[in-house]
């Protein structure tokens, strides 16, 4: 049975997949991923066990900052149409369940991480954790249009985590892998505002295309885009780097780079004409940009032994 909650959206029983929706599965699938690839490329090397164990937590770590983000992000979540059927904002889930659950996840995320690896890497959680729950959900995302330059940190830190809980520090390579995801997420959310500035609008939330408009939008989106190429490519000029990674790293640097211009290049009355296709196929872009680098550099270390790396 279903009621109308105080929001006027229709609530019902939550189920399994409402609470697995909160962890917020696709950006912990980046998460998961940028972090084994540290821990897989990291100098030395944990028990098959621990390493699981070790992604594992970091997961759950993700899981706990994005149930902690729909909590408090519930009100502008509601009036924003690619989120209102989110579990919160829909009333499947209450808040407090939200809260609850990225508490307790939380807690239980670092402690075993720290049990399992080192407390660097669970240090480097923790602070992950607090810096998108508070730093990023609760301040900068309401307060500045720069909230997705500096709130990129938090999902920069799964490469470094993944290294120190094998070498209990960090180093060049996953400072640079921070480095690549840091700077290729200006760009890919706002490609995303430019298609979905009303959304913002309505919410409230300065993102740049609110607060200075399109055309500054298209701006810092290639010079953020060109300001990630030598980072991307400079990675392969390290130990996990190499001519497989550095091929593919200048390829996909071309066409984002390209992809960028391209939107710098057009004009209001050209996109409202194509219903933003540019902007929608630079993002479709951006959505695998690193996982490809990410799997580049896993290939690189297969084909090491064979190429006398």
């Amino acid at each position: 049975m279903t009621d109308i909650n105080a929001s006027g959206t229709q609530a019902g029983e939550a189920g399994f997949g409402d609470y697995v929706a909160l962890l917020k599965p696709r950006v912990m699938s980046l998460v998961v991923f940028t972090a084994a690839v540290g821990l897989l490329l990291a100098p030395g090397a944990l028990h098959p066990v621990e390493a699981l164990a070790a992604i594992v937590f970091i997961a759950l770590g993700a899981g706990a900052s994005g149930a902690l983000n729909m909590w408090w992000d519930a009100d502008i979540d509601r009036v924003m149409r690619r989120t209102a059927r989110r579990p919160v904002p829909s009333g499947r889930v209450e808040a407090g369940e939200a809260l609850g659950l990225g508490m307790a996840l939380s807690g239980i995320a670092v402690v075993m991480l720290w049990l399992a690896t080192n407390a660097v890497a669970a240090g480097l959680l923790a602070f992950t954790i607090f810096f998108y729950a508070v730093v990023y959900s609760m301040w900068l995302k309401r307060a500045t249009p720069q909230n997705i330059v500096i709130g990129g940190a938090a999902g920069a830190f799964p490469p470094l985590v993944g290294w120190a809980a094998v070498t209990g520090g960090v180093a060049l390579e996953p400072l640079l892998m921070f480095g690549l995801i840091f700077m290729w997420t200006p760009p890919h959310f706002w490609a995303l505002a430019l298609f979905m500035k009303d959304d913002y609008h309505n919410a409230r939330v300065p993102m740049l295309t609110v607060t200075h408009g399109r055309k500054a939008t298209r701006r810092a989106i290639l010079v953020y885009t060109a300001l990630l190429v030598p980072v991307a490519v400079g990675l392969g000029f390290t130990s996990v780097g190499g001519p497989v990674y550095l091929a593919s790293a200048v390829v996909l640097n071309a066409a984002f780079l390209r992809g960028a211009w391209a939107i710098w290049a057009r004009d209001e009355a050209t996109a409202e004409a194509d219903k933003y296709l540019v902007e929608k196929k630079f993002f479709r872009l951006s959505l695998w940009y690193l996982f490809a680098h990410f799997g580049a550099l896993l290939v690189q270390a297969a084909a090491n032994p064979w190429i006398g790396g």
